[in-house]
């Protein structure tokens, strides 16, 4: 935005403190003048020595008034001189903590978002703005790195499957005695793949904008419905699928918290003991929020790689099984519905192996 130039804010504090200082010397000077007034007479008898009966009158007041005001006016330019130079040495001590947060803009403006201010000395309002400005470098830093790893990654991962169409229809035409029917499934899972990765991708860009609208949505109820609907899915797994827990009221996006759930049990079910498995998704009502739980068995997991888990294209290699490697976005996608209801995500290793995820989200007003 281009405005028109100004004084500068050193110079108006500058000016503000000469202002202040010559009021009040002004006053001081005033008031030692009403002093004088009240107690020295407007005139005086002057009776000479050796003729008492002879005297003259002296006007008193206004001889002190003709060696008062030079002498005040003096006083009032020095005052003036001494708060336009004191003035513009303290507007620099108090403003240099503000030329060092103004740098720092101009330079996050300018793409530097790894610098910080780190003002030194005790709290107080500056210190506090450079320590707020410090913390939103920091979670931007990290926001912009992660949006181009997730790029970068969203990139390999949609080139990879037109990559294997392209080579499958170039053996096809290279082939022309090639069974047909097993290049069109193979097309097909490739394509499906692609479908479900762009679907996924879109789902967490709609997430991330809260671009929905909110309702009053019972935890408890979509953990019954993830649960039925990827009954057949343990099944065919050999995975035991067990759902508890009590009303959980929350206030958000039906469909995404539903997927969210869907996502975390679906995880439990696929990366976890084939053919004797446990999964157990709870609801909890907690004094000032809701807690979905959803735990599973399976290999142990370390606490370095849980971390890393709800990074975008993190599928966890050391759980993964042939059979299913996934878009990798399961748990990025529910760290970020999490994340747009104002909720969080927790995923703690369990001691004999698998994982307990546990998001919390703000108890919804109407219970």
């Amino acid at each position: 935005m281009d405005r028109a130039a100004g004084p500068s804010v050193r110079l108006r504090l500058t000016l503000s403190y000469a202002g202040f200082l010559m009021l009040a010397g002004a006053l001081l000077l005033g008031a030692v003048w009403l002093f004088l007034l009240r107690y020295v007479p407007e005139q005086a008898l002057l009776v000479p020595s050796g003729s008492p009966a002879r005297y003259d009158v002296f006007p008193v007041r206004s001889s002190l008034l003709r060696v008062f005001a030079p002498r005040a006016a003096g006083v009032l330019a020095f005052l003036l001189v001494f708060g336009l130079v004191g003035g513009w040495f303290l507007a620099g001590r108090m403003l240099a903590p503000l030329t060092r947060v103004t740098e720092a803009t101009r330079r996050a403006a300018n793409g530097s978002l790894s610098h910080r201010i780190r003002l030194p000395g005790r709290r107080d309002e500056f210190r506090e703005l450079a320590d707020a400005f410090d913390t939103m470098l920091a979670r931007l830093d990290a926001h912009v790195s992660e949006q181009r790893r997730f790029a970068a990654n969203a990139s390999h991962e949609l080139r990879t499957p037109l990559a294997i169409s392209k080579a499958l229809l170039e053996v096809a035409r290279a082939d022309p005695e090639r069974d047909t029917a097993e290049v069109l499934d193979r097309l097909h899972a490739v394509n499906a793949r692609a479908i479900d990765l762009t679907e996924a991708l879109l789902l967490a860009g709609r997430a991330e904008q809260r671009s929905f609208e909110r309702e009053h949505v019972d935890l408890s109820l979509l953990a019954e419905e993830a649960a039925e609907t990827l009954l057949p899915l343990a099944e065919k797994h050999g995975v035991s699928l067990e759902t508890s827990g009590e009303f959980a009221p929350a206030t958000g996006s039906k469909a995404l918290l539903l997927q969210l759930t869907m996502n975390l049990v679906h995880n439990a079910i696929v990366h976890n003991t084939p053919g004797q498995g446990r999964v157990r998704v709870s609801t909890a009502a907690l004094p000032e929020a809701v807690a979905l739980t959803v735990e599973n068995t399976g290999e142990r997991v370390s606490p370095e790689l849980a971390a890393t888990l709800t990074e975008p294209f993190r599928r966890g290699t050391e759980r993964v099984h042939s059979d299913h490697a996934g878009a990798g976005l399961g748990l990025a996608i529910v760290q970020t519905i999490a994340h747009a209801h104002d909720g969080t995500l927790t995923l703690t290793p369990r001691p004999s192996g698998g994982l307990r995820i546990t998001v919390e989200l703000p108890v919804s007003g109407a219970g």
